[in-house]
């Protein structure tokens, strides 16, 4: 007996499509990427600019609405003082002029008045010095040399005023060796910045630095008059540029004794001039008394 014939069956599987996810994860991606590439860009950034420059830029980011002086309670800063930085500090402001107390000293005063003098003399000082740096670095950006002195430039905050240093570098130097008298760009940086020291109230200090000689070698020229011929020479062409004579506290050589890095006193920044703006002295009322 024939079996019957069995249906032959065709199954057919249709393949459905994957779900669509969405284009969430592409732009989460091109985030990430766009992070990484500011970030990198950040590190060569930092690694590429000078301490100045540094300095500069904290300076223009710095908050300008903050109160250059002490508060009470109520004031702008809720009770608490500015430190030598110029950020808004934690420390009340008792303790601040404490300890703005203990490093003027015990000094004599006339009345309470004086004291309260004495503690806000620091901040009125940073916000000039402030303003001193921002007009100084403005009369340098006009020069087209600029760019490659920048480096030898230093313009900075220091507990004694705003110093203006000229710096020798490897390849490139503010005067010729063994000489006093400064190469044409040097002169032309003391041309252009003298207009603005003209302007402030500050007196100047300019003090010459050279580089200690190294073992065996046989200087050319004896390191105090040099330090001392330089910075004359500063002086004289700040006052041909048009600075009164009076502007000037003091002019001074110091030879190699105090070097910017004394664990290698033979490097070339170690070799440069000083232009110091001393912190200006505020008047004193004629009822009070030292």
């Amino acid at each position: 007996m024939d079996k019957p014939a069995q249906p032959i069956i065709i199954k057919k599987v249709k393949k459905a499509g994957h779900a669509h996810h969405g284009g969430a994860w592409k732009i989460a991606y091109a985030d990430f990427v766009t992070a990484m590439m500011a970030f990198f860009l950040l590190m060569w950034l930092i690694s590429m600019t000078t301490q100045e420059q540094k300095n500069g830029l904290a300076e223009y980011f710095a908050p300008t609405a903050l109160s250059a002086s002490t508060s009470g309670a109520g004031g702008i800063l809720m009770g608490t003082a500015l430190d030598k930085s110029g950020n808004k500090s934690s420390v009340p402001r008792d303790a601040a002029i404490g300890s703005a107390k203990q490093e003027d000293g015990a000094r004599p005063t006339g009345s309470g008045r004086a004291s309260d003098r004495e503690v806000n003399r620091p901040a009125a000082n940073v916000q000039a010095n402030h303003s001193a740096i921002a007009s100084l670095r403005q009369a340098l950006q006009k020069l087209p040399e600029i760019t490659e002195l920048s480096r030898n430039i230093v313009i900075e905050q220091t507990k004694e005023g705003v110093t203006v240093s000229l710096v020798d570098e490897d390849g490139r130097s503010m005067f010729p060796e063994g000489s006093v008298q400064p190469y044409q760009h040097t002169r032309l940086v003391l041309e252009a910045i003298a207009p603005t020291l003209r302007r402030l109230p500050n007196r100047l200090s300019v003090t010459g630095h050279t580089a200690a000689a190294r073992p065996g070698s046989v200087r050319a020229v004896e390191p105090w008059g040099l330090t001392t011929g330089r910075a004359l020479a500063v002086r004289e062409i700040l006052s041909g540029a048009g600075l009164p004579s009076d502007h000037f506290d003091s002019v001074v050589g110091r030879g190699d004794t105090e070097p910017v890095f004394p664990d290698n006193p033979y490097l070339s920044p170690n070799r440069r001039v000083t232009i110091l703006l001393l912190n200006a002295e505020p008047p004193l009322p004629p009822n009070i008394l030292r």
